[in-house]
């Protein structure tokens, strides 16, 4: 079977001489950062054992609220309940427990962080600092838990939840003094990327790491598969202005910038200039990390993608495999957050 290699994007074979080529030919684009009557509800709170009330400054953190982006009401329960909701909801529960507890920390700083800096509530959702939707943190109560997992799931996994949570109870993560914004993923496929390439924002302690040991997560490696029509009328419909079509698509498309890590930043579609982003979006990839093979033979192109997510800050596979291997949460932190603490807030 013949194939043709395209570096990340549809062309035959480009060469790292490409890139600068075009550069001399057409201008850029910015990278953009993208960001992310009312019924109130009260969950019963919780007491778990040697907990005390959060303190930052003169303000006590005992209860948050959170808007719940499925039911558009706001919810006010335990810093606790949340973080256990949160981490429940974001890690699988059969993870090992030194990245149950990483992940608590870093949704434990998450959480106070956007409470410090929204107190009177997020400009995208008013009703309180933080959602439940994909622009903050996921976050599933024990109820829902159930009744997505079943019994047998609360039986064999809540205690579990519980435990990573109250045993690193009043945790945090600071940077000089400051908590930070503990950005994290699913999977990064190998080397996480730097904030800056990703969200315009220059973190000293969001910078690119190696993660090894992802491997056997679920989507590491995978591959969308498509005919060469339905490719370009994707391509098409979102580029209406581009002369591409089944002769010239393997010389319109030429890659102009990826990272250290691999994602692609920048492509050219004939003339237009896009970013890796609007291409995972289009076809519904993983990650920006990807690359496309073009099968003469069958006429179908594949591209295959590294990771799942944006892939800055910690992977969540990667703290698992790391776990496994016997470290700690403190050094799974520090591995992903640069030159970080771990303390009491």
């Amino acid at each position: 079977m013949k194939k043709i290699s395209i570096y990340l994007t549809v062309v035959l074979i480009i060469t790292i001489l490409i890139p600068t080529v075009i550069v001399k030919t057409f201008n850029f684009v910015p990278i953009l950062n993208k960001a992310k009557g009312q019924d109130v509800t009260t969950d019963p709170p919780s007491n778990p054992i040697n907990e005390k009330p959060l303190v930052v400054g003169q303000k006590s953190i005992e209860r948050v609220k959170i808007y719940n982006s499925d039911t558009k009401k706001t919810i006010e329960l335990s810093l606790s309940d949340y973080v256990k909701g949160v981490v429940a909801a974001e890690m699988p529960a059969a993870f090992h427990i030194e990245a149950l507890k990483a992940q608590a920390i870093a949704a434990r700083t998450y959480a106070i962080s956007r409470i410090i800096k929204y107190e009177e509530g997020h400009p995208d959702h008013p009703e309180a600092p933080l959602c439940t939707g994909v622009h903050c943190q996921a976050y599933l109560s024990l109820e829902e838990l159930e009744k997505i997992h079943g019994k047998e799931w609360v039986e064999n996994y809540w205690g579990k939840i519980e435990t990573a949570v109250d045993s690193t109870s009043n945790l945090v993560i600071y940077y000089q003094g400051e908590l930070i914004e503990p950005l994290y993923h699913s999977t990064s496929g190998g080397k996480t990327e730097d904030a800056v390439n990703v969200f315009a924002m220059d973190s000293p302690y969001l910078k690119s790491v190696e993660s090894p040991y992802e491997e056997d997560a679920p989507r590491f490696r995978e591959v969308v598969t498509l005919t060469v029509d339905e490719f370009l009328d994707k391509l098409k419909e979102k580029y209406p202005k581009v002369n591409i079509n089944k002769e010239n698509f393997h010389q319109k498309i030429k890659l102009i910038e990826k990272t250290e890590s691999g994602r692609v930043t920048k492509l050219a579609i004939d003339r237009e200039i896009v970013s890796g982003r609007e291409i995972r979006e289009l076809y519904g990839l993983n990650s920006t990390n990807f690359e496309i093979v073009y099968d003469i033979k069958l006429g179908l192109i594949e591209i295959e993608t590294l990771g799942y997510g944006h892939g800055v800050g910690m992977s969540q596979w990667g703290a698992n495999g790391m776990a496994k291997q016997g470290k700690t949460y403190e050094e799974i932190l520090k591995h992903y957050y640069t030159g970080v603490v771990i303390k009491k807030l």
